[in-house]
């Protein structure tokens, strides 16, 4: 058995726990700077917009400038993609958490319109474009620089907890939205809460910065460096002539990514304040609650992946998400009366997120894995997640408040599709 061959098989020790633990910690302090936004949509749509907006279009306004920082992510993943897959993943790893702590720090400070007019709104826009920018680097290559560094056989677990971590960031932002929901009055809320908020996330990330510090480069991308493996082609350019289908199905088990978090877990509480009018406390409680199902979700999909495998772990998740949202908008329009219990199962399917990663680490080789992944999740991020607030927005208002469900439970069965694809076809599946 070669050396290569030793290090693949070897078990998790020491130096990958730490690894794994540390970005994990920084990606959840990230991830906490770019949700937060969607937790205050509609206290933002009221503050940044001119006064005298109905709740519902004041959310409307809100998502809009939510939406706008998925269009940005696929400029950032592309550029700093590119650099991580020629200079090395570590660098744009610490790179990328310092551009998000900074605009949310920004925002937390910022003037409303009833201070600057049409420029508030502006300002907002455009600091959300920078927290795309970061966001669009730093998901790639956090399951690049963490599948890089443990066993082949222990990818799909790398990449859930590193996505556990991403989601813990969510459940933080649930708790800090509900912590500030119980104890300040309507009035308190617009006119300070929100900023606490955003200064705790522009905190959180320079703390997150500091932890990059201890980690270190890849052993793939040493690797290639050393044997002067590196491509000398644009990897993007290389990503699209070589690796179309690839690219292709990542897109896709991308989007039903995009359906979990972004439908279920963060639009959710807000919808059910404004189309079913649940108690705001009550719905950042369940909130929460299913946050914290998503990250135990996660993390048993990526478990999932390495036992059964791939296809399999993306089958199972797909149809429970379907399934367990279904029931959780019944119950809703039913008068909410077992709200947590179902809420917490659909925010464990919601774990299906915890698959994708490993899907599309597996899709691409190592010298432009970096940038197949930012170039295909950025762009379906982009346009599933910039359209999909927007969407399930006015769906919302329809179908009895059956829209979000019906929405879920159709990119539901792409991911079922996804699966199959995955059984029959004879793709090949990238280690290390």
């Amino acid at each position: 058995m070669t050396t290569r061959d030793t290090a693949d098989h070897r078990p998790l020790d020491r130096s990958d726990a730490r690894t794994l633990v540390l970005s994990a910690l920084g990606g959840a302090l990230e991830f906490y700077d770019f949700v937060i936004f969607v937790y205050f949509a509609k206290v933002l749509g009221h503050l940044f917009f001119p006064p005298g907006t109905s709740d519902f279009v004041a959310q409307l306004q809100g998502f809009g400038i939510f939406a706008v920082g998925y269009l940005a992510r696929p400029l950032g993943g592309i550029v700093m993609a590119h650099f991580g897959d020629r200079i090395g993943r570590k660098r744009m790893f610490t790179l990328s958490v310092f551009l998000m702590a900074m605009p949310t720090l920004l925002i937390g400070a910022l003037p409303t319109y009833a201070s600057l007019g049409v420029l508030a709104p502006v300002l907002l826009t455009l600091l959300r474009v920078v927290q795309g920018i970061a966001i669009g680097g730093e998901i790639p290559g956090a399951w690049v620089f963490v599948a890089e560094h443990v066993p082949p056989r222990r990818i799909g677990m790398a990449c859930a907890s590193l996505t556990s971590g991403l989601t813990l960031g969510i459940l933080i932002g649930s708790l800090v939205s509900a912590g500030l929901s119980a104890h300040l009055s309507e009035a308190a809320m617009l006119d300070h809460g929100w900023r606490i908020a955003f200064v705790i996330g522009g905190v959180f990330g320079f703390f997150a910065v500091y932890l990059r510090r201890w980690l270190s480069e890849t052993p793939v991308f040493a690797r290639m460096r050393e044997r002067r493996e590196l491509t000398a082609e644009l990897p993007a350019w290389v990503v699209v002539r070589d690796h179309l289908p690839g690219v292709l199905l990542s897109m896709v088990v991308t989007w039903v990514l995009t359906a979990a978090i972004v439908v279920v877990i963060l639009m959710t509480p807000t919808l059910m304040q404004t189309t079913f009018h649940v108690d705001p406390a009550r719905a950042f409680t369940a909130g929460s609650v299913a946050a914290l199902a998503l990250c135990l979700g996660c993390f048993a999909g990526g478990l999932l992946v390495d036992a059964a495998g791939r296809a399999i772990a993306m089958l199972v998740g797909s149809l429970g998400l379907a399934a367990s949202t279904y029931a959780l908008y019944l119950d809703l329009r039913a008068g909410a009366a077992h709200l947590d219990a179902l809420y917490a199962l659909a925010g464990g399917f919601a774990g299906v997120a915890g698959v994708v990663p490993a899907i599309l680490v597996s899709t691409f080789p190592p010298s432009i894995r970096f940038s197949g992944i930012s170039l295909s999740y950025n762009v379906a991020y982009a346009i599933c997640g910039a359209a999909t607030p927007v969407v399930v927005g006015w769906l919302a208002t329809g179908q009895g408040g059956l829209g979000p469900a019906h929405y879920v439970g159709l990119v539901s069965l792409v991911g079922v599709g996804s699966a199959i694809y995955m059984m029959v076809s004879r793709r090949p599946v990238y280690g290390r």
